[in-house]
């Protein structure tokens, strides 16, 4: 294990609920994800951290989820983006293959946050070890629930995230008794058809 990765470890601790990557997952992504998330992928697999606050994913898996928020969007003609991990309450991670860690959407409240400049292809490994070794686990809380939901309603699988129902963007209210436990997919595909997809301003941070 490489310096980075475990100190994104020691930051976020043992990985749950791991899938080993085929090689073919591997190959499929070759020159379009950075060859050190590649590398990443073969040793660690994809894995929740955080006890299931932050997921590296599989894209292929997602893709459906990329194309329903970006299709008509400014994004799509800006980049070719790959979703390469997610956290907990929906909180996406696009990794595009001229901009690397570009865009993060926050899904239940359907605003982004985006820095589109073109990186170098020789930058491509740094970048990515920038963007693990700058996350951090109260990125992925929202209002400090993880734990209470946790307890609650379970850990999550690989497959699932914890979500308002209502949605907060059809009225819903965003407290640990209106937390549900639910497929991350489906709820994340759901998520975009609501509202239209809208940039972070500063009163919402």
């Amino acid at each position: 294990m490489d310096r980075v990765f475990a100190r994104f470890i020691e930051k976020f601790g043992a990985p749950i609920d791991r899938q080993e990557v085929p090689s073919s997952s591997i190959e499929r992504y070759r020159g379009k994800l950075p060859d050190q998330l590649l590398e990443y992928w073969a040793e660690h697999g994809w894995c929740g951290y955080g006890e299931g606050i932050f997921w590296l994913v599989n894209p292929q898996e997602y893709e459906g989820v990329v194309s329903s928020w970006l299709e008509g969007t400014k994004f799509e003609e800006l980049d070719c983006y790959h979703l390469i991990a997610r956290g907990a309450f929906g909180d996406l991670y696009f990794w595009g293959e001229k901009t690397g860690a570009s865009l993060k959407i926050a899904s239940i409240v359907s605003r982004y946050i985006t820095h589109a400049s073109a990186i170098p292809a020789d930058q491509m490994d740094k970048r990515l070890q920038s963007f693990l070794i700058g996350m951090d686990v109260k990125y992925n809380d929202y209002d400090e629930l993880f734990r209470p939901a946790r307890k609650k309603l379970g850990t999550l699988n690989s497959d699932e995230m914890y979500a308002f129902t209502p949605a907060l963007m059809l009225g819903g209210v965003d407290t640990l008794e209106h937390l549900e436990k639910v497929k991350a997919i489906e709820h994340l595909t759901l998520l975009s058809q609501i509202t239209e997809l809208q940039p972070y301003s500063f009163s919402d941070i």
